[in-house]
């Protein structure tokens, strides 16, 4: 075997199921785990779930079972979903297993030990979903910095990390060691909002809830989060620290750890510290890839917007959803996904380009030789372009996926087909075929072709195995290693083609978005309508809302928006715009002249290029009825009364 290569996820988090955004990191994680083992590496490659938490114990509860049921539920589900997606993980880790809690216990004792911890209590705002404390000052507009969602205060036991004991040791190795954080811009991040404004003691155990692991020597506190979830990367090789296993040796420091960049600092800063003060090797990479977007906005089950992994492989196929995935994704910036796009370059990358240029070279060969790939014997100057361009790609494809830029490789692959397309136009096969006397020029230019294709599958085989094991079949490859690929001209000349198979059928836009949608009307028939409560407030607060009584002036359409009508209201003397996302619900011309209930000093903002000043009231009920204030104000009421 070659030499070790130890990559890791972040663990998922078991509140509920993985959406396509979460998916997206296991399958970067598995493009870069094959590519590592296609240059020989002998890859170890580490995934698994994080179970522990207030916000479990609070779901769980809420359901009905125990936390143990509903992480076990949740569990399942998302190593189902990494194995829908065809990745290569040697080993899936779950916090609740129980070496891993042993060895978490151990370490625990090991901090208290040496002085690195110590009992204090703590007072601050707390946001459940993200685990964390926070002091006011650290918070945005009153809410958590980092999810922008509600804080509660919270005050209660707990024991402290002294970070700043390791502070400069930390800054030191950042600064010997420039590859740790990628990309570039994270490692700035962390230095100058972090390290350089000194590091805070960081809390460590909690006393408020019940389900996480004991602190074995002292009654009702259990190990906060950040030792208990980190400590995974090296208690699944099998860490101990007074007899660790041959995997652990092996194995360890990490050569990467792939994570989202909304747990850098916790990965580049908590862990390290925590590794330094177990005497141990830091990890060679910490890589803090960019957010998937819907649209242009973060998934949210509350936006409605989640897509999910399994509903786009049971629409698309695996493979496809891996390359939207992996090329869609730019190495430091955040992505895109809509259903639309997916579309769109399903047909024109997946079909057009990669699927026509195998299908019809296979056919040609087919068609013209029997299946039978000729010795290139008549050359000409169009023939080194090809050629030239295939070794251009190889190489630049393999510097790229060096630096873990997927879709600059991808890009470089299809660059590739693209030109090997062209080449088909440029040297007219079915031509050649027609004069005998150009056999040899013939056999010459579908060798090429079947070359350049062998080339992209290897090529393709991290992105999309299964499609790269399918192209193989067709032309009968062979070898699909690295080393097979350092020159033009591996594929044996006389060797057998197999039959010409489509691999991706063009899709038709509208039929297939018509799908989508009764496809997705599961979630709706299945998810209960009704919207928990929010958060009590205070009568001062709610004194704070200026409602009126609007009469709508104007409304139309909002050109290339799906939901959304724009109102010209009459508020007293003022007349202002709203935007209101009931356009399914209404005509325009039916709104006008109607009052309305809106809220009148609500910060403006823009939507679509508009701004909206203020929120018209509505409802829908469940038959997705609108429940408007229309008719209960009409006529009623002038425009600009209060609302109290």
């Amino acid at each position: 075997m070659g030499e070790k290569f130890y990559i890791t996820t972040a663990i998922a988090y078991t509140s509920r199921k993985p959406h396509i955004g979460n998916t997206y990191e296991i399958v970067l994680t598995d493009a870069i785990a094959r590519f590592k083992k296609q240059q020989g590496f002998d890859v170890y490659f580490l995934t698994g779930t994080d179970e522990h938490g207030i916000k479990i114990q609070e779901i769980a509860e809420s359901a009905g079972i125990s936390p143990k049921e509903y992480v076990d539920g949740v569990a399942g589900e998302i190593k189902a979903i990494w194995d829908l997606m065809n990745t290569s993980y040697d080993k899936f880790i779950r916090t609740t297993d129980e070496y891993h809690v042993k060895q978490v216990q151990k370490i625990f004792k090991k901090f208290y030990d040496q002085g690195d911890i110590y009992k204090g209590e703590y007072e601050g705002m707390y946001c459940v979903p993200c685990e964390t404390f926070y002091t006011e000052s650290q918070l945005v507009d009153g809410k958590c910095p980092d999810c922008g969602r509600e804080v509660k205060p919270a005050k209660e036991e707990a024991y402290f990390f002294k970070m700043s004991k390791y502070q400069d040791k930390l800054m030191e190795y950042i600064e010997q060691n420039p590859d740790f954080i990628q990309p570039e811009s994270r490692k700035r991040e962390m230095i100058n909002n972090f390290l350089k404004p000194g590091l805070q003691d960081l809390c460590v155990s909690r006393t408020s809830f019940t389900w996480g692991v004991p602190v074995e020597f002292d009654p009702g506190h259990v190990i906060y989060v950040w030792i208990d979830a980190l400590s995974n990367y090296i208690t699944a090789l099998g860490y101990d620290d007074e007899n660790p296993s041959e995997l652990f040796k092996k194995n360890w420091p990490a050569d990467v750890h792939v994570i989202g960049k909304d747990i850098l600092r916790f990965h580049t800063i908590y862990w390290p510290i925590m590794l330094m003060a177990l005497g141990l090797p830091l990890p060679k990479k910490v890589f803090g890839h960019p957010w998937l977007l819907f649209g242009n906005d973060k998934m949210s089950k509350s936006k409605g917007n989640v897509i999910y992994a399994d509903d786009l492989v049971e629409l698309f196929g695996v493979d496809a959803v891996r390359f939207y995935l992996l090329s869609e994704m730019p190495y430091a910036n955040d992505g895109s996904i809509t259903y639309e796009n997916i579309i769109a370059r399903y047909n024109s990358e997946l079909a057009n380009v990669l699927g026509n240029l195998v299908n019809r070279t296979v056919a040609m060969t087919h068609k013209y030789f029997d299946g039978v790939v000729k010795e290139p014997s008549e050359k000409e100057a169009v023939d080194d372009e090809l050629i030239s361009q295939a070794k251009e790609t190889v190489k630049n494809a393999i510097a790229k996926m060096e630096e873990y830029k997927t879709s600059d490789a991808i890009e470089q692959i299809w660059n590739l087909l693209k030109r090997s397309n062209k080449y088909i136009d440029e040297t007219t096969p079915w031509n050649l075929a027609k004069d005998e006397s150009k056999s040899k020029r013939l056999g010459t230019v579908l060798y090429n072709l079947i070359e350049a294709i062998r080339i992209a599958a290897v090529l393709l085989t991290p992105f999309m195995p299964e499609t790269a094991e399918k192209i193989a079949n067709q032309i009968n490859a062979g070898d699909l290693s690295f080393d097979s690929i350092k020159e033009f001209g591996g594929y044996k000349a006389g060797t057998q083609t197999n039959e010409a198979v489509p691999l991706f059928a063009r899709l038709d836009e509208e039929k297939t978005l018509e799908k989508i949608e009764k496809f997705l009307e599961k979630y709706n028939e299945s998810e209960e309508k009704f919207e928990p409560f929010k958060e009590e407030i205070e009568f001062e607060d709610f004194e704070k809302c200026d409602l009126r009584v609007a009469k709508v002036l104007e409304c139309e359409e909002v050109p290339k928006a799906n939901k959304l009508l724009k109102f010209k209201l009459k508020v007293g003397n003022e007349e202002r715009i709203i935007l209101s996302g009931i356009k399914k619900y209404y005509k325009p011309e039916d709104l006008v002249g109607k009052n309305v209930l809106i809220i009148a000093n609500l910060k403006p903002r823009k939507i679509m290029g508009i701004e909206s000043k203020g929120m018209i009231l509505s409802a829908v009920d469940d038959n997705e009825d609108l429940l408007s204030v229309t008719t209960t104000l009409d006529g009623q009421f002038k425009a600009g009364t209060i609302v109290c």
